[in-house]
């Protein structure tokens, strides 16, 4: 299930000419877990983490636990994760790191 918060950030992505990705994606093999967007060619993967600072899952210690565990699996299995807030998606800023680290990687 989307947000309205990773559907602005996949809008921004289209506005920035960045595709190719796939939404809710299982990289963790024999897990459950599923990334908000992934490159996979070019091995990213991004979590957009609303409720940061209004008592949601991302912002309570069994979230931040859960979201710990998610990223350090994915590293394990040579992913590089993002993570952004409300605050860093809503400014486009999440979505010009996202493009560095992208071009960082085709050079």
């Amino acid at each position: 299930m989307t947000s309205a918060l990773e559907d602005t950030f996949a809008f921004q992505l289209a506005a920035a000419g960045l595709t190719g990705y796939v939404r809710e994606y299982a990289a963790i093999p024999g897990r459950k877990i599923r990334f908000d967007f992934a490159f996979v060619e070019a091995r990213l993967l991004v979590e957009i983490n609303g409720g940061t600072f209004n008592g949601g899952a991302h912002g309570r210690g069994v979230g931040i636990n859960r979201d710990y565990e998610k990223a350090n699996l994915a590293v394990k299995n040579g992913w590089k994760v993002l993570s952004f807030d409300t605050k860093q998606v809503k400014s486009g800023d999440a979505v010009a790191f996202t493009q560095s680290i992208i071009q960082q990687g085709a050079k």
